[in-house]
């Protein structure tokens, strides 16, 4: 609808409104917010207007929504006839070079786990699981021990508490 507001929440304000306002005094109240945005309306409607004559007849065909730098370059570089900086070219090369029915989903998921794993650590065998992963439930169990005896470190375990530092009254 308006303002990305679905039916059932338009019900919702509504019953809100009658709850709120009472049914007595709910439609003086919408009478008064329409006249309100008709007012505005006008006033804006005169103000362009105003805009418009005082640019002159050479600003005709001047639209204020073309201010919005997304419109005036959809409007004046990429729709426009001459295309004097190539970019319907690279429009064409763009569709002609589809990158999506290239790729394939499952094999990056794979190579991803591969990175990840490479990056942890841990080497996969030919299956591609993880050799690791018999030892990994041990690695767990034992701590940091696991991570001087070569297999993958804890890291979801804390660190050994250290010593904070001295307090230093002068650095605050």
């Amino acid at each position: 609808m308006f303002f990305d507001i679905g039916p059932l929440e338009l019900v919702a304000i509504v019953v809100l409104a009658v709850l709120v306002f009472g049914p007595d005094k709910l439609p003086k109240l919408i009478h008064d917010a329409m006249a309100f945005i008709r007012k505005v309306r006008e006033f804006s409607d005169s103000a362009k207007e105003d805009i418009r004559r005082e640019l002159g007849p050479e600003f005709k065909d001047f639209e204020f929504e073309d201010l919005n730098p997304k419109t005036f370059i959809r409007k004046n570089l990429i729709n426009s006839e001459n295309d004097e900086y190539g970019l319907g070219e690279l429009r064409d090369l763009g569709k002609s070079l589809d990158l999506r029915k290239d790729l394939d989903v499952t094999d990056l998921r794979k190579d991803m786990a591969e990175v990840t794993d490479a990056v942890n650590g841990v080497r996969t065998g030919v299956n591609g699981s993880s050799a690791a992963s018999a030892s990994s439930a041990n690695a767990v169990s034992a701590g940091s021990g696991a991570a001087e005896a070569g297999g993958t470190p804890d890291r979801l375990k804390k660190p050994a508490a250290e010593e904070p530092p001295p307090f230093d009254t002068d650095a605050t």
